[in-house]
């Protein structure tokens, strides 16, 4: 996630919010400094440094949205609940749920200073450390998906049984409602997923967004995770789910070029953790068997497939005019064949 000066259209009226924090932060000092990172969710996401705070402003990005998405409120409060337990969550400073301020909801939190992994790592690192970073990594997962969500008062984010059929059922329809012509109908893959849900589920802490470039390094142990970001798809839900999820970006060194070639995060280092292993030592971790990951796995790539089909559909509407995704239909058709493969 980069940081540089705020985009054309998406500038922050930091004097309003200047105002608003003061009231907030009773000693918060001088004038903020605001720039954007250009990484992460769909949210806008600048940072504001004080004399004294370093701050980070989350709001939603402009235009009409579904009363449900972009919730600053709900990831305020989620985040919030979780901190006293899972202590990779950034502090929250404050919420402010007046949109007259600058006419969208917001969050405020602490900026926690670290390194965030990109294509790149971001830090050479022998094979050797490599890897316990990747375990780290990984525990830091497992410690989410074992957090008592009754002690924190977050099991009403959840609705109750069948979340994995709910999950295939929404992404097998966003799929059919985002199609264009040169992507795949998809409908043996969609038949498949309803056909093979598990007979049991588990049912935790999901962040469903779960990768490296969400994950904060310390700046000086690079080993260390320090906080994880972008909560916004965290819910209540299967965790098998949320590691297919997960390693539908995992792309290591053996790869064939396609996957080689979108790769976003720095699985490929020697070090890291294989798919395969990262499977084995999770589900060894939680206890889970190995007999239906090949659901999960299949799960993960198809919903890969879906938001960048997503993506590509707002692309040829001409609601996006990033040149970088006129070419994601192929990407659509090489996720769909990795899904077959493995079916």
């Amino acid at each position: 996630m980069s940081e540089g000066a705020v985009r054309p259209g998406e500038e922050l009226d930091a004097a309003a919010v200047d105002a608003w924090l003061k009231t907030q932060i009773a000693d918060l000092q001088g004038t903020p400094v605001v720039t954007q990172y250009t990484g992460g969710a769909s949210n806008w996401t600048y940072r504001l440094r004080y004399d004294s705070h370093d701050l980070v402003l989350r709001r939603a990005p402009a235009g009409t949205l579904a009363k449900s998405a972009h919730d600053m409120g709900r990831e305020y409060r989620l985040q919030q609940a979780l901190k006293p337990v899972f202590p990779y969550v950034p502090t929250m400073v404050a919420h402010c749920a007046d949109e007259s301020v600058i006419g969208v909801e917001f969050y405020v939190m602490e900026r926690l200073d670290g390194i965030i992994p990109g294509k790149e790592l971001g830090v050479e690192l022998p094979p050797e450390l490599t890897r316990t970073l990747c375990m780290n990594v990984l525990d830091t997962l497992i410690a989410l998906h074992r957090v008592d969500i009754h002690a924190v008062g977050l099991e009403h984010l959840g609705k109750g049984a069948g979340h994995t059929r709910r999950q295939v059922e929404g992404w097998n329809q966003r799929y059919r409602n985002a199609r264009t012509w040169n992507v795949p109908r998809g409908t043996k893959i969609m038949r498949w997923l309803e056909a093979h849900l598990p007979a049991t589920e588990t049912t935790c802490m999901t962040h469903n967004d779960f990768r490296f470039d969400n994950v904060v390094l310390h700046p000086e142990r690079p080993t260390r995770v320090i906080g994880v970001l972008d909560w916004e798809l965290a819910t209540l839900g299967n965790p098998l789910m949320d590691l297919g999820n997960a390693l539908a970006y995992w792309v290591q060194a053996d790869d064939d070029f396609l996957a080689r070639k979108t790769r976003r995060q720095p699985t490929h280092l020697p070090g890291m953790l294989s798919r395969r292993e990262v499977v084995s030592y999770y589900c060894a971790q939680m206890g889970f068997p190995l007999d239906h990951w090949t659901f999960y796995e299949v799960f993960g790539l198809f919903r890969l497939s879906v938001i960048a089909q997503q993506i590509y559909y707002r692309y040829t509407n001409g609601q996006t005019l990033n040149p970088a995704f006129k070419h994601f239909w192929i990407l659509v058709n090489y996720l769909h064949w990795r899904c077959r493969k493995l079916m």
